[in-house]
């Protein structure tokens, strides 16, 4: 086989396989959009809940500070409560 006969095929299978990896991420994304969509909605204690863990999470990782945590929950409970 040629170079470029070898060039071509090289770049011919790293194209498809790109478009082959594309494609399923598109489908892997489109399968989580779907169950969101379709979960049923949790109610406002039940996601402060979840919101507390994740910032007390956040916490010990060291990613954002107690005072922050505690201003960002204060923020949300507003805006989740103020929805039930």
């Amino acid at each position: 086989m040629t170079h470029k006969a070898v060039r071509y095929v090289t770049k011919s299978t790293a194209a498809a396989a790109g478009t082959i990896a594309t494609a399923a991420s598109s489908v892997a994304a489109a399968a989580v959009a779907a169950s969101i969509v379709l979960s049923p909605v949790a109610d406002a204690s039940t996601r402060m809940e979840g919101v507390q863990a994740d910032l007390q999470r956040a916490v010990q990782l060291n990613q954002i500070t107690e005072e922050q945590a505690l201003r960002f929950e204060a923020k949300l409970a507003g805006r989740i409560l103020g929805e039930a």
